[in-house]
């Protein structure tokens, strides 16, 4: 147990046992590379037929964000993401804000993978009552993260590994299937990328829906303070967002050379998982039960790290609290060094997943993580150009004002393009976090602090 003494007391601190791998592994497991087949039937009847191409947009506006994480997490080498870079380069009560939109999504995401379980373990058991695999699964996945973040870590790692092997098999199998005449009957056509009836607008919408698949490079930051050396954190940022760009582009480009057309998908596939239907149709039954394996274990991988990177956010919003809640929330156990509370918490939210479906969800999670994207290019600028006037040359310029703020509107595009739905419940989200701020603030007669490094 790492512990500080100061005086005849004695803190409980988060370990640094992360080394850059293991970061981009919860990076990666976050993103869930399987996803790609889970929310292929809803994208592409979005898109029209063009997934790969949602991705490609996805994947642009991420590197611009991308590249403003890394130079924040180097300024500011704290958990708490969007959070901490607003509230140091802005105002703690403005963080605060973003903090808690950004909340929308990490606690969201531990409830989308609870949703997916169900979704495979109902096309399996048909018979037996949904609600059990939500309790079974969320309950074992807060006693992995309770108990150590280096085997959960270790864990993690195992089951990426498994799963990008796996979606391999099926790109093989894909490939076989083009050339035998399903689907375009072609391994090399623009189809799946561009066709007659398709606009811009559509692209974007379908945008707006796969950027949720990318949440997990930005979750990354919240390892920060367990990193064996927190420089890396920058390169393990990139490095996961690549990777898992890569897999989410060529695997959408194979399964829309492989159906060009979901009209003929069940409703199942369409609202929740198409994975199982398309396993089954690339490689049948034995192919099914191998994909959705690996599925599963992305699944189980997505809700270690961002069981872990929420339960991370919680604890640094609540270190910097007061009163009860935020001594529940900055709550370490002395012997896990793990925040349990707010791990417990997350568990206790995921089970919401017994009465939602994904569509819904994971419309609600791109609201949070569209504005914590925005705030983060903005803080990139306010902190460089303008309090520190890194502004003069071409170079700084573009590092300090127009990468960023291509970052800004590339982002703020996407949120214009959110659901209706997701606006307004992101919005009803947003004005609860006022009346929160107002009532933590006492109406700003006590302002909130912030501390950036571990509890003293």
């Amino acid at each position: 147990m790492t512990q500080a003494a100061s005086g005849s007391t004695q803190r409980t601190t988060l370990a640094r046992t992360l080394g850059l791998w293991a970061i981009v592994g919860l990076g990666l497991g976050y993103m869930t590379p399987t996803v790609v087949f889970d929310t292929f039937g809803i994208v592409s009847a979005e898109t029209g037929n063009v997934v790969p191409t949602a991705y490609i947009f996805a994947l642009v506006v991420m590197t611009f964000t991308a590249v403003s994480y890394g130079r924040m997490t180097q300024v500011f080498p704290s958990a708490g993401s969007a959070y901490t870079y607003t509230s140091e380069t802005i105002n703690p009560s403005f963080g605060f804000l973003i903090g808690w939109a950004a909340l929308l999504d990490y606690l969201l995401l531990p409830l989308v993978n609870a949703l997916i379980i169900r979704s495979y373990l109902y096309s399996f058991f048909p018979s037996a009552p949904q609600w059990l695999w939500v309790v079974v699964y969320v309950a074992a996945i807060t006693a992995m993260c309770l108990f150590s973040m280096t085997n959960t870590s270790r864990v993690n790692m195992l089951l990426v590994v498994f799963e990008v092997v796996l979606i391999g098999v099926f790109l093989i199998l894909a490939g076989k299937s083009l050339m035998d005449g399903m689907g375009n009957g072609t391994l090399f056509s623009t189809e799946p990328l561009w066709h007659e009836g398709v606009h811009l607008n559509l692209v974007i919408t379908g945008a707006t829906i796969v950027a949720f698949s990318f949440i997990g490079f930005d979750a990354i930051t919240m390892y920060t303070e367990e990193a064996k050396d927190s420089s890396t954190v920058p390169k393990a940022i990139l490095l996961a967002l690549m990777i898992g760009g890569a897999i989410f582009f060529v695997s959408a480009f194979f399964t829309q050379s492989l159906f060009p057309d979901v009209s003929n998908f069940s409703q199942e596939s369409l609202e929740n998982s198409a994975l199982p239907e398309i396993a089954y149709n690339v490689g049948g039954h034995l192919f099914k039960i191998l994909l959705t394996s690996a599925a599963f274990a992305a699944t189980v991988a997505s809700s270690l790290a961002s069981h872990a990177s929420v339960s991370r956010l919680l604890y640094v919003m609540g270190r910097n609290g007061r009163g009860p809640i935020g001594r529940f929330f900055g709550y370490l156990h002395p012997s896990f060094q793990t925040p349990s509370y707010a791990i417990i918490f997350v568990g206790l939210v995921s089970l919401l997943a017994i009465g939602f479906n994904l569509d819904f969800v994971a419309s609600l999670i791109n609201f949070g993580a569209l504005i914590a994207f925005t705030m983060v290019n903005l803080t990139v600028i306010v902190y460089f150009a303008y309090r520190r006037r890194e502004v003069h040359g071409a170079r700084q310029i573009l590092r300090n004002i127009v990468l960023p703020g291509l970052g800004v509107m590339f982002t703020v595009l996407l949120w214009l393009y959110l659901s209706a739905e997701s606006t307004r419940y992101g919005i009803i989200w947003f004005v609860i976090g006022i009346v929160v701020l107002l009532w933590l603030t006492r109406f700003f007669r006590r302002p909130l602090t912030l501390n950036m490094g571990e509890p003293e």
